[in-house]
């Protein structure tokens, strides 16, 4: 899965329902078949051929997760890393104090003379927005990779959320690309009404704050995902401290 498209993309992806009665058919005493079944299964289990069985099917069951169906730790370092500088970025956003004006020395355009005004710092909120993106879009790119279900069912949750506030955010100079990636354009974000990117941006329920809080909910999924059984049958984490900044290399 190159990107991530909706939630029905992913329910359709991943389906967790397993059948194991056919596993235990054999126990069944309801004729003469199933008694003779039961003494066959009696039989294994006395001379150990059951528990080898067991051992066996169990083991191509845990072989056959770690193959195909789960992530690299790697990739969930890189997916953790990714959505926790998404949250980052986004409270920056959220910061107040970004939002208040400032006194700021520009130059006159007509002689030139450096003057002090009072106005919000657009080049500090351009780079906040910009770093905004890139990290939202880092998130949307891992998790497309990702086959740890929980890490695409938040990820999907948080890209139908951007799409239900596309109009709000194309007014502000941030429209939807190709694979659900956000595209920035600079000078519309400058020239936007400050009432709007403050309600995008700001406040417990605005756009960026329901982003953050999705990017907690990644990052816990992909902490989840870390968790691996040991010989002992007990859990073992990946060590996420080792790994202090973004990966940048392809997986």
């Amino acid at each position: 899965m190159s990107e991530i498209k909706s939630f029905s993309d992913y329910t359709s992806k991943y389906n967790s329902n397993v059948d194991f009665s056919a596993l235990f058919s054999g126990t069944s005493d309801s004729s003469s078949v199933g008694n003779t079944n039961m003494l066959s299964d009696y039989a294994a289990i006395k001379n150990g051929s059951y528990g080898k069985l067991m051992k066996a099917y169990y083991a191509k069951q845990d072989a056959e997760k770690l193959s195909g169906k789960g992530d690299t730790s790697q990739k969930i370092t890189l997916m953790k890393t990714s959505a926790d500088s998404l949250k980052k970025s986004a409270d920056a956003l959220n910061d107040s104090s970004l939002w208040e004006k400032k006194k700021i020395k520009k130059k006159d355009e007509k002689t030139g003379e450096e003057i002090e005004v009072e106005d919000y710092d657009w080049d500090k909120i351009t780079k906040a927005v910009k770093s905004f993106v890139e990290d939202y879009n880092d998130v949307v790119k891992e998790a497309g990779e990702s086959n740890t279900k929980d890490v695409l069912r938040n990820a999907s949750w948080m890209t139908g959320m951007t799409d239900k506030n596309s109009n709000m955010l194309a007014k502000i100079g941030i429209t939807i690309g190709k694979g659900n990636k956000l595209e920035l354009d600079e000078d519309a974000l400058k020239q936007a009404d400050i009432s709007s990117l403050k309600t995008v941006f700001t406040g417990y329920n605005s756009f960026v704050s329901k982003i953050s809080q999705k990017a907690t909910g990644i990052s816990n999924a992909a902490n989840r995902a870390s968790a691996t059984y040991t010989n002992n049958g007990t859990y073992s984490k990946t060590d996420f401290s080792l790994t202090s900044s973004k990966i940048d290399k392809e997986v």
